[in-house]
């Protein structure tokens, strides 16, 4: 029993550390990587170009380690219902990072260098499959935060409720801004949005990883 308290505890480890390595690796290709705009381009194009296999391995890394991590949440939930279901949204969540390590997005607007500067007319299946898994992605970080958010909420953990509901409230504003702003063809109002979903992203991985030391202080 012993041993698997401390395996479980390691794996936990595993999802806490996922958040900054998604984030510092991320980070270190933005500022470094020619032609990258995170003004125009998503993190997910980073699997692009020779030097791709950095965000590749970003990808495979750091959902494996959250899918473990969401594994052993949902073991040591027993019959909450509420956390056997937000640990399901987890694995939901990893699941669909590890794809788009899997699945690569298409060259669109300039990047790699030498790509045409326009959206591609048509996706591949690569690049259809690594489209539906991030918009799952999305929406399956922002249901866990949410039931989480309800879980802390009906514990009477109100700070931990109220970071869990203000991370799936922005990120949820950070997947919807882009419409407007595409809709009005509006170059200044895409850019900011773009910028707001890779921040509502940040804080989502560092919710996950807080939320992972939470429960590992319980396990």
């Amino acid at each position: 029993m012993k041993g698997n308290a401390q395996v479980t505890k390691l794996v936990l480890t595993g999802g806490i550390i996922a958040g900054p390595i998604y984030i510092i690796v991320g980070l270190a290709q933005i500022l470094t990587r020619e032609g990258f705009d995170m003004t125009r381009h998503p993190l997910s194009m980073l699997s692009l170009g020779d030097l791709g296999w950095i965000q590749i391995t970003n990808f495979l890394v750091t959902g494996f380690l959250v899918l473990l991590a969401a594994i052993s949440l949902r073991r040591l939930a027993g019959a909450e219902k509420r956390l056997r279901r937000g640990a399901f949204f987890l694995g939901l969540y990893a699941v669909c990072v590890l794809s788009g390590g899997i699945f690569s997005t298409d060259p669109s607007l300039g990047f790699p260098p030498g790509t045409p500067d326009i959206y591609p007319e048509t996706f591949s299946w690569h690049g259809l499959i690594h489209f539906i898994a991030g918009q799952v992605a999305f929406i399956s970080i922002i249901v866990a935060s949410f039931v989480y958010g309800k879980y802390f909420a009906v514990n009477q953990e109100r700070k931990w409720a109220t970071f869990s509901r203000l991370t799936g409230s922005i990120y949820l504003v950070g997947i919807i801004a882009p419409i407007p702003a595409a809709a009005m063809m509006s170059t200044s109002g895409m850019a900011w949005a773009s910028i707001f979903l890779y921040a509502a992203v940040a804080l989502g991985w560092v919710w996950l990883s807080a939320l992972i030391v939470r429960m590992r202080a319980s396990a």
